[in-house]
């Protein structure tokens, strides 16, 4: 297996081009009470992002395939009305924590905590209303050769049911090195719980094709990953991959085996919905947590990290329900998401490390998405 990480971080490394980029901001909608959500469109002449305020979301990106021709390659709404409704987490910086959290409970200083249960008996991505159902603040714009725009939220003690007051902070950077950089920060002012990442859900063929991820291939550098119970909850097993369809650590394709009926765990999950492990910490610099890529485009997606683990989610519970900016009806698999974090349901689990955060420390998970120079036809054939 090739160290798709060092081929990475070389990449990302890669001085800055000398024309400049740019960053524009315009209103997208209104909220009911009257608040204004505004969309910052960064451009650096390769990508085009597109962020709106409402769950400091990645909206659109704009992706050149092998011809040169753009699309837009993640899943998202037309209008704030959408959004507001289902939301499906589409492109929302989710939190306070991402991920499950079991039955909605867990003990902090010997203290047992209560909180919105919205997956069944468990707490997904934050609660009821986390972090992907607020305004965030935009704080700054920049133009010149890395555009950028950086949001914060506040989240009052006791939201969600989680304790102390979390002030979040999301920096989104276009880099020369045709790379979408996300920097998540948060302080607080007394203990708590946070895992911050984002949920943006891919397709590299464009999310107006039609087509679906099934055919794209997928290397995942890992050789553990967390089942999970019939819940979707950790068991508290770190497995080996080795041996199962979970074994992505030499590029295959994403359909080849999400429906093998014999696997348990991807019954449970509905395909892939599950945490790969990266590392038995967070890291100080991005580490590789996937590569991607689409044949029919030649488009590729190699995403970065600082968190342990990695979300790999196909899309399971998109169910033709949901039209998209294209005007387009999600179904499954029409869609991958990679979400760079800390374990599901590590308040509960020891072994899995800590998502305690102090006043005295500062939360931090660097994601970086970076599209390589798209793969000609012959690469599609092995």
């Amino acid at each position: 297996m090739r160290d798709w990480t060092a081929a990475i971080l070389g990449a990302c490394a890669l001085p800055a081009a000398a024309a400049a980029g740019e960053a524009t901001r315009a209103p997208f909608g209104t909220l009911p009470d009257g608040r204004v959500v505004e969309e910052v469109t960064l451009t650096n002449g390769t990508l085009t992002a597109r962020i709106i305020a409402w769950g400091a979301a990645l909206r659109s990106l704009d992706v050149p395939d092998r011809d040169g021709r753009p699309a837009d390659v993640v899943l998202g709404y037309a209008d704030l009305a959408s959004y507001l409704g289902k939301s499906n987490y589409f492109g929302a910086s989710v939190g306070r924590y991402a991920n499950r959290i079991r039955g909605g409970r867990f003990t902090l200083d010997g203290r047992d905590y209560t909180l919105a249960r919205n997956d069944g008996p468990n707490t997904l991505h934050g609660g009821t209303e986390g972090f992907d159902r607020r305004l965030w603040s935009i704080e700054a714009v920049e133009g010149g050769a890395t555009p950028s725009v950086t949001l914060r939220y506040v989240s009052p003690d006791g939201e969600e049911g989680f304790p102390g007051t979390l002030t979040a902070t999301v920096t989104y950077t276009l880099s020369a090195a045709d790379t979408l950089r996300i920097e998540y920060r948060a302080t607080t002012d007394r203990p708590t719980l946070v895992n911050l990442t984002n949920h943006t859900y891919f397709n590299l063929a464009g999310e107006g094709s039609g087509r679906s991820i099934l055919d794209h291939r997928i290397m995942i550098p890992a050789d553990r990953y967390t089942p999970v119970d019939e819940t979707q909850i950790p068991t508290g097993e770190i497995a080996p991959v080795a041996g199962t369809p979970f074994d992505f650590r030499d590029e295959e394709r994403i359909g080849a085996r999400i429906r093998d009926g014999r696997a348990v765990q991807l019954l449970r999950g509905h395909g892939y919905d599950h945490n790969y492990v990266l590392g038995d910490a967070p890291s100080d610099e991005p580490r590789l947590a996937a590569r991607v890529m689409d044949p029919a485009s030649g488009r590729v997606l190699e995403v970065a990290s600082t968190a342990p683990g990695v979300q790999f989610y196909t899309g399971n519970m998109l169910d033709a329900t949901t039209v998209g900016k294209s005007g387009l009806a999600y179904r499954q698999s029409d869609a991958f998401a990679l979400e760079p974090e800390l374990f599901p349901d590590t308040p509960n689990q020891p072994a899995f490390g800590s998502a305690r955060l102090d006043p005295s420390g500062a939360f931090r998970n660097v994601i970086t998405y970076r599209f390589p120079s798209p793969s000609s036809p012959d690469r599609t054939a092995r």
